[in-house]
């Protein structure tokens, strides 16, 4: 697999389209970092750790999708953005604005993974990751 950052967005949209209440994703610190300001932001309701188990041979996460009174994802877009054939970096005045501020962009600076809002009070540029709305 080249883009396991891509691999985790496809597998939380596929099972977002077939109203699943739970995805398994194998596990990085790149990932956890990304769900963590997902669940941070509403846009999933939690994920877990999975260790490794005989019917598991490798540790994962566990990602709970989270939906609204009418089965609608609170997710509806996910965007991967830098790709490794193609690296895309804002500068800190060039941050961009997703769905007129009603989504997020997550951008990997020299302080650690944070969304385009926080980046920018921050005054810190970087690699956007992707988008969320």
């Amino acid at each position: 697999m080249t883009d396991p950052i891509a691999d985790m967005l496809t597998r939380i949209r596929n099972a977002a389209r077939t109203h699943k209440a739970e995805v398994f994703v194998p596990f990085s610190k790149m990932k956890l970092a990304i769900l963590k300001i997902m669940k941070k932001h509403g846009f999933i309701s939690g994920f877990e750790e999975v260790e490794k188990s005989p019917e598991n041979k490798f540790g994962g996460l566990q990602v709970g999708l989270k939906y609204d009174e009418n089965k609608q994802m609170a997710i509806s877009g996910l965007k991967r953005i830098s790709k490794p054939g193609r690296r895309i970096y804002a500068a800190k005045d060039k941050l961009p604005v997703v769905l007129n501020n009603f989504g997020i962009s997550i951008i990997s600076t020299s302080a650690g993974l944070m969304t385009n809002k926080e980046a920018k009070k921050k005054g810190l540029g970087g690699e956007i990751i992707c988008e969320i709305y």
